[in-house]
């Protein structure tokens, strides 16, 4: 029998998996399949996608196989998925949410995140859509029943607080990259204070992705993850999952691998000590595996 997941509690009062499946860069082919095991053999209830993947047809395929089966039910799934930047116009965003619902196959999404705060035109453009406008708009899909929370993605405590100052919904979530190398005390501080949960994304650290100009720091091949699994008789990904879900973060590590899939979940069968914690916490350096200032030729995180 299967441990029982950890959940944390939405400020809409929805309960949430601190584990997930992320479908981030899953390929095409092999992301159904993925999300089918997660479900119906490893014990996930969480999948993590978003529009821009460019998988939520074929995720869609399996939920809705799975569903059919009878052995998982679809209100014991917790499923997010994001607007991306070319629909922040206000008169598009249901639009988005709509063609996302119908890709998934399914009648409500339990999360709808702002995927980042930049707004652009459909030929990539950088255009002035102020986000409290697109959230306005996020808002009422709560009001017709499509979502049953909202939250942001990749939004730093100055973007949140301008935020707050002009909406009714407060944030239900921020999604951001966090693991040893960037845990972002401070804005998990912030968000705590404001009611607001963090997701995970890349806490293993991008494992696998190389650059060869400038080659990626191997979190989960450093010395200190390395003999905290070796301590626990545990997996290095496995501390690095326990390191966010210790430190009340929902995780989403992405596999399509069956046996990384399960090794990912069995993360929830041991605990960190606090020692330990302040070791990892002491690995920042800091560094982001996602840098997204190239892609529109601004800085965003400064």
């Amino acid at each position: 029998m299967k441990k029982e997941l950890p959940m944390i509690q939405l400020n809409t009062g929805a309960k949430m998996p601190q584990i997930g499946l992320g479908t981030w860069k899953a390929d095409k082919g092999k992301v159904g399949e993925a999300v089918q095991y997660a479900l119906e053999e490893a014990g996930y209830r969480h999948i993590d996608c978003a529009a821009i993947y460019e998988n939520e047809t074929e995720i869609g395929e399996a939920l809705s196989g799975v569903f059919s089966h009878g052995s998982v039910k679809r209100e014991d799934v917790f499923i997010t998925s994001k607007l991306w930047n070319t629909e922040h116009d206000p008169t598009r965003v249901r639009y988005a949410c709509e063609k996302t619902l119908k890709d998934l196959q399914l009648d409500y999404l339990d999360l709808y995140l702002m995927h980042w705060r930049i707004a652009q035109n459909d030929t990539g453009e950088i255009i002035d859509i102020p986000f409290e406008e697109t959230w306005q708009a996020m808002e009422m899909l709560v009001e017709t029943g499509l979502v049953r929370a909202i939250g942001v993605s990749n939004f730093t405590e100055d973007m949140l607080t301008s935020l707050l100052e002009r909406v009714a919904i407060v944030p239900a979530m921020n999604q951001v990259e966090m693991h040893p190398y960037l845990p972002q005390e401070s804005l998990r501080a912030f968000c705590h204070e404001k009611n607001i949960h963090i997701t995970a994304y890349s806490p293993l650290g991008r494992p696998g992705q190389s650059n060869e100009d400038d080659p990626f720091p191997q979190l989960i091949a450093h010395p200190t993850v390395l003999t905290i699994a070796d301590t626990h008789g545990k997996t290095p990904a496995q501390v690095l999952l326990r390191f966010g879900i210790d430190r009340g973060i929902v995780v989403i590590p992405k596999s399509t691998i069956p046996s990384r899939i399960a090794e990912n979940i069995n993360a929830i069968s041991f605990t960190l000590s606090s020692g330990e914690i302040v070791q990892l916490l002491g690995l920042e350096i800091p560094y982001r595996y996602v840098e997204p200032s190239g892609w529109w030729g601004i800085p965003y995180f400064s």
